[in-house]
């Protein structure tokens, strides 16, 4: 059944393989089920309210858990879904202080529509099949970079540095017992890799988080240092979820509220953030899973986009903003996932952090990020593929690579490199090799980058 369901022969793995990695991408992406309501409920809409962090914890698990089962059965990908970093700060801190929260999900609700829209009239897949080869290559490349960035940073390795933009560690060291953790978990996951052995990526956060239970409860280690999750046992394993946020949501209103100029720009920004921050991760982690054609196609482009525009709309009506693609996804493709099987694992395990939400705070940051840098090593493997020795293609795939990591956005990073492959390609008069499709998303582009001046 699982054969027919999923195709596991015709693209090289098992079962065992599926779940492994499904499991892994869960553990991975876990963190948003406790960070999604932190951002959401630190921030007051325009009457001054605030939504509670149990009922956005419930929202985010159920969210998730629905949408990537969504992508198991009807996109056959090893993706999970969950409420988007940097989509919910849009809907945070840039359409809650002008509407209410039921209509900055409105909104949500609107650009997953009009994602959909593309995605079912074939515009969305024609846009990625229009981007040159080289850059799907060095979007890979970019998010390897990104996620291990988000791994470092999330860790506590990485800081903000006194006199410089970053820094190693809180003070220019390693020395806090988090960042013990997070060293032996890397070096313990690399060593399992090297050696080939199976699971190696889910092993080395399993031990990482068992090290540091048992470090916190020996040692005097302040709760701010390990980050978001302190690692202690659960009191509780069950905890009752709270469904008061599901379906609060008002369509149209944050136009009559905010005015049409303010609502069409956050609404024009949840689009094109959501657009290609998932279109990044699709292309980046199918390129890392084997699973792109000669020319870089996605085998069912088509499903994985719907689903992915669907994902919006079940974010914003469950009150959870905009679910996309994560791309923590690669960690489980790291561990052989290669199929939607996966993502059932993936999404199952999200469904019982509905009642086992408990057990969700129990991984620290320093034992799940180390998995983001590992990973993020094995996608720089794809820069051989994109020709260097082309000016044409090596100024945009840097600018592609660099501007991923540097400025914290996927979508950023596309941006720049399909302008500056445009601009190249015009500048030396070789407009035949430019799709008209590249003018207007360069135009698109260049129009979200200066979206500041748009805003009061």
């Amino acid at each position: 059944m699982l054969e027919r369901m999923f195709g596991l022969s015709a693209r090289g793995t098992t079962v065992g393989r599926e779940v492994r990695g499904g499991v892994t991408t869960f553990m991975a992406m876990a963190y948003i089920i406790l960070l999604n309501p932190i951002i959401l409920a630190a921030a007051e809409d325009v009457t001054h309210a605030r939504l509670t962090i149990v009922q956005l914890t419930t929202s985010t698990a159920l969210a998730a858990a629905l949408c990537t089962l969504l992508m198991a059965f009807v996109g056959n990908a090893p993706f999970g879904l969950a409420a988007g970093l940097g989509l919910n700060a849009v809907v945070a801190y840039q359409a809650a202080p002008h509407m209410t929260w039921a209509q900055a999900m409105g909104l949500v609700v609107l650009g997953g529509l009009v994602i959909i829209l593309l995605a079912v009239t074939g515009m969305r897949t024609l846009i990625m099949n229009a981007i040159p080869l080289a850059l799907k290559h060095a979007i890979s490349v970019g998010i390897g970079m990104f996620i291990a960035l988000i791994g470092l940073v999330n860790s506590g390795v990485v800081t903000r540095g006194v006199g410089t933009p970053l820094q190693l560690g809180p003070n220019g060291h390693l020395g806090t017992w988090p960042m013990a953790v997070f060293c032996f978990g890397l070096l313990l996951m690399i060593v399992l890799y090297v050696r080939r052995v199976p699971g190696a990526i889910l092993i080395g956060i399993v031990v990482a988080t068992i090290a540091a239970i048992a470090v916190h409860a020996l040692a005097t280690v302040p709760p701010k240092e390990w980050g978001l999750v302190v690692p202690t046992l659960p009191e509780s394993l069950i905890a009752v979820p709270d469904f008061g946020l599901v379906g609060q949501v008002d369509v149209f209103g944050g136009f009559a509220r905010a005015g049409v100029l303010t609502a069409t720009v956050v609404l024009f920004t949840l689009v094109l953030s959501g657009f290609f921050d998932a279109m990044g991760t699709i292309i980046g982690v199918s390129d890392e899973a084997g699973l792109v054609d000669e020319q870089g196609r996605v085998p069912r482009l088509a499903q994985i986009l719907t689903v992915d525009g669907v994902a919006g709309v079940v974010g914003g009506s469950l009150s959870a903003s905009a679910n996309t693609v994560f791309v923590e996804s690669a960690t489980g493709v790291g561990e052989g996932a290669r199929t939607g099987l996966a993502s059932v694992a993936t999404g199952a395990l999200l469904a019982l952090t509905l009642l086992f939400t408990p057990l969700a705070a129990v991984v620290p940051p320093a034992a799940a990020t180390p998995a983001l840098v590992l990973v993020g090593a094995l996608m720089m493997a794809q820069a051989r593929k994109v020709p260097w020795d082309d000016i044409d293609f090596a100024i945009p795939a840097f600018l592609t690579i660099a501007l991923m990591p540097f400025t914290y956005s996927i979508t950023n990073g596309i941006g720049a490199g399909v302008i500056a492959y445009t601009l190249i390609k015009a500048a030396k008069g070789r407009f035949s090799e430019i799709p008209w499709l590249l003018w207007v998303v360069s135009v698109i582009f260049a129009l979200y980058f200066g979206l500041g001046g748009l805003t009061v």
